[in-house]
């Protein structure tokens, strides 16, 4: 149709009319059943050192064997990444390379809590606040001391994080960067913040005066206005939004005028870790963010989320020797009279 041929290369949506016969669902030789692409037409990575997918396309699943030849409903091609897709194939290609992935490892990434838009950014922002914003000496000081990552205890992620998505959002992408960006070299492109862009001083003056209203601190820790209620407890939570790149996603919700951020939203829900040692029963460490039960009352309402907070994990038993290992096993034999 004619909206579909507007909104298919830009979305990947295909609006079709079902009127006609010519609209009807295709059917591949190969597919599993009619109407649905086959194997050979979908994007496929074999035998590759890692693999890789944060929501997004699955162009740069290895990004040293990028996927092509498929159809847009998969994904574009050769367009920028989310900045979570670039620091996902930055750290997993990182792990690949070291070699002998264990299910440690995986734990450590879970956790690392590292922000790629800070590894882009970070610096010019702090050189360029003193002549922004001369009268803020203390906002400047806890940018150019934030440890860059998204971590409980991280100082200055709370400012950089408002002033991130108030330059995202203000600024157009094209005059964002210094260095736009490339296909051929889309893991690292765009680069290089442009401090001296309109909309720059603006945004970091903004977010000072946002978190000076809420009466936070700059340097205030991200543990004290990122967090979750269970029965009228904060329960501090690490992680951070998908535009600063956060493995760790979580989505903190900002209500000026109910003193900063409210409870997260929405984040890093089921989480798996899971490997083998060489023999036939899996390692696997496990996390449910959200806890096992809804219900208030219960002693599982909350259980989860404060490992989570705690960065600590629930060892799964699948073998038969490993469910008689458990320190919490109770067997309970059922029978009819």
């Amino acid at each position: 149709t004619p909206l579909g041929r507007v909104v298919y290369p830009a979305s990947g949506v295909a609006v079709l009319d079902g009127s006609r016969a010519d609209c009807a669902l295709g059917s591949d030789p190969d597919a599993v059943q009619p109407g649905v692409f086959g194997p050979s037409r979908m994007p496929v990575l074999r035998d590759a050192p890692y693999a890789v997918n944060s929501n997004d396309s699955a162009w740069l699943t290895n990004a040293e064997r990028p996927l092509t030849g498929y159809e847009r409903v998969f994904g574009t091609l050769a367009t920028p990444r989310s900045l979570r897709t670039r620091g996902g194939i930055e750290d997993v290609a990182g792990m690949a390379a070291r070699g002998r992935l264990t299910v440690a490892d995986l734990q450590r990434q879970q956790f690392a809590n590292r922000v790629p838009a800070a590894g882009l950014a970070a610096a010019d922002v702090a050189a360029a606040c003193p002549s922004v914003l001369p009268a803020e000496p203390e906002a400047c000081r806890a940018l150019a001391a934030w440890d860059g990552t998204m971590d409980s205890d991280s100082r200055g992620a709370l400012l950089f994080d408002r002033f991130w998505r108030k330059f995202t959002g203000s600024v157009p992408v094209a005059q964002q960067w210094k260095v736009p960006f490339s296909a051929a070299d889309p893991v690292r492109t765009p680069r290089g913040v442009d401090t001296g862009t309109a909309g720059f001083a603006k945004a970091l003056a903004d977010a000072v005066a946002e978190l000076r209203a809420a009466g936070i601190a700059p340097a205030a820790p991200l543990r004290e206005h990122q967090f979750v209620v269970r029965g009228g407890e904060r329960i501090p939570v690490s992680g951070g939004t998908e535009s600063l790149g956060v493995w760790n996603k979580t989505e903190a919700v900002w209500n000026a005028a109910g003193g900063g951020y409210v409870e997260v939203a929405h984040g890093t829900s089921h989480v798996q870790a899971v490997g083998w040692d060489g023999g036939r029963c899996p390692v696997a460490r496990t996390l449910l963010t959200y806890s096992q039960s809804s219900n208030p009352a219960s002693a599982h309402f909350a259980d989860q989320t404060r490992l989570y907070a705690g960065e600590r994990w629930v060892t799964s038993r699948f073998c038969e020797r490993d469910i008689l290992r458990s320190p919490a096993l109770k067997v309970v034999r059922v029978r009819e009279d």
